[in-house]
C-alpha cells in the first residue's frame, strides 16, 4: 500500500512540476521575458532574447512531456533535471552580477534562490521515478 501511495504522490508532483514548467514557458514568451533576459549570462554568445525564446520552447516541451508522456517519465525526468543543471549558471550570474529579476532585488534573495535549484533537480528525478530507476539498475547496494 505504501508503494501505491508513493506512486500517487510522485505522480502528483510530476504533474505539478510539468504545469510549473508550462507556466514558466508562457512567462518566457510574455510577461516575464525581460526577467528571463536578465538571467542570461553575458558570456553566452547568443542574443539574450533568442536564448529566452529557445529555453521557453524547451520548457514547454519538457512540461508537456512531464504531464503526458508517462511511458517515458523516467527519461523525461532525467532530461528535466539536466535542463535545470544547464540553466543554473543563469541563476549564479544573477547572483554574482547583482541583477534584479523576478522580484529578487537583494543579494540575500538571489543567494537563497540558488538553493532551490537542487530541490528542482531532485523533484524532477524523484517524481519521475528516475531515482528509483537508478537504484534498481545500479550495482551499488
Amino acid at each position: 500500500m505504501e508503494n501505491v501511495q508513493t506512486t500517487k504522490t510522485q505522480n502528483f508532483f510530476r504533474i505539478l512540476l510539468g504545469i510549473f514548467m508550462i507556466l514558466a514557458a508562457i512567462g518566457h514568451f510574455t510577461y516575464q521575458r525581460d526577467d528571463f533576459q536578465a538571467q542570461v549570462p553575458n558570456w553566452i554568445p547568443l542574443e539574450k532574447d533568442l536564448v529566452v525564446l529557445l529555453s521557453g520552447i524547451v520548457e514547454i516541451a519538457l512540461g508537456l512531456c512531464m504531464v503526458f508522456l508517462t511511458k517515458y517519465k523516467v527519461k523525461v525526468g532525467i532530461a528535466l533535471a539536466l535542463f535545470y543543471v544547464m540553466v543554473f549558471p543563469g541563476n549564479i550570474a544573477q547572483y554574482l552580477n547583482g541583477t534584479s529579476a523576478f522580484g529578487l532585488d537583494t543579494d540575500q534573495a538571489r543567494l537563497i534562490r540558488l538553493f532551490f535549484q537542487p530541490v528542482l533537480i531532485f523533484m524532477a528525478l524523484w517524481s519521475s521515478g528516475a531515482i528509483a530507476y537508478f537504484r534498481r539498475n545500479s550495482n551499488i547496494s
